[in-house]
C-alpha cells in the first residue's frame, strides 16, 4: 500500500507486482553500470601498468637516436644508472675538443652515421678526462672516442686522435673499424665504468 496524505491506499496485487519489477530494473541497471565503470577502470589501470613496464624495461632498440647531452658526472654518482663512466686516457694536447659517442652493439648501428645513441662534446684537456655518458637502459653497447685537434669538425687523420671501447687493435686490415664484436661491453641498471686510451698517428 502507498501513504497519500494522511491516509493510506491500497494497492492491488498486480500494481504491487509492477512496481516490484521496475524496482528490480533499476538496481539490476545501477549494477551494471557500475560493473561497467569498474571493468573501464580495471582496464585503464592495466593499461597504465602496461606502459609503465615499457618504459621500465626500454631496451636500446627502441632508444632515440642523435642524442646530444653535457657531461654531468651526477649521473654517475653512486646509485644512478645505467650510465657509463669514461675515463679517456692519453689525451695529447688541450686543443680542440673531444667527442664521446655511444651506439647499440649492433653491426647495423656500429660506426654508421646518424645512429649514435648519445655523444658528449667538450674541450679537450691534456692527459685523463673523464665522462658520465647516461644509456637509455641495461644493454649491450659500443663507444666511441675522437679528439678534434683543431677544432674543425672534420677528421683529420693526420693529427687528430680516436679511442673506442674495449680498446681493440686498430690496422690497415680494418680501417679503423673494428667489427662491433670487438668493442661490445655490457651495461647493468647502474654505472659501468671503462677506460679507453687515445691513439694518434
Amino acid at each position: 500500500m502507498l501513504v497519500h496524505g494522511s491516509g493510506l491506499v491500497q494497492m492491488s496485487a498486480p500494481v504491487q507486482a509492477l512496481l516490484q519489477a521496475a524496482g528490480k530494473i533499476v538496481q539490476d541497471m545501477s549494477i551494471s553500470r557500475l560493473q561497467k565503470i569498474s571493468q573501464r577502470s580495471a582496464v585503464l589501470a592495466l593499461v597504465a601498468a602496461l606502459g609503465a613496464i615499457g618504459l621500465g624495461a626500454a631496451t636500446p632498440a627502441q632508444a632515440q637516436y642523435k642524442q646530444e647531452m653535457r657531461n654531468d658526472m651526477r649521473r654517475c654518482a653512486a646509485g644512478s644508472g645505467p650510465a657509463i663512466e669514461v675515463t679517456v686516457a692519453g689525451v695529447k694536447n688541450g686543443s680542440g675538443t673531444v667527442r664521446v659517442q655511444t651506439y647499440r652493439a649492433t653491426s647495423s648501428d656500429w660506426l654508421q652515421k646518424g645512429r649514435w645513441l648519445s655523444r658528449i662534446e667538450v674541450p679537450a684537456r691534456a692527459g685523463s678526462m673523464t665522462f658520465c655518458v647516461p644509456v637509455p637502459a641495461a644493454g649491450d653497447y659500443a663507444l666511441a672516442v675522437r679528439h678534434d685537434v683543431n677544432g674543425n669538425g672534420e677528421t683529420d687523420i693526420t693529427i687528430d686522435g680516436g679511442a673506442m671501447s674495449n680498446n681493440p687493435s686498430i690496422n690497415i686490415f680494418n680501417l679503423g673499424r673494428p667489427s662491433v664484436s670487438k668493442t661490445a661491453f655490457v651495461v647493468g641498471n647502474g654505472v659501468k665504468a671503462i677506460r679507453v686510451q687515445m691513439k694518434y698517428l
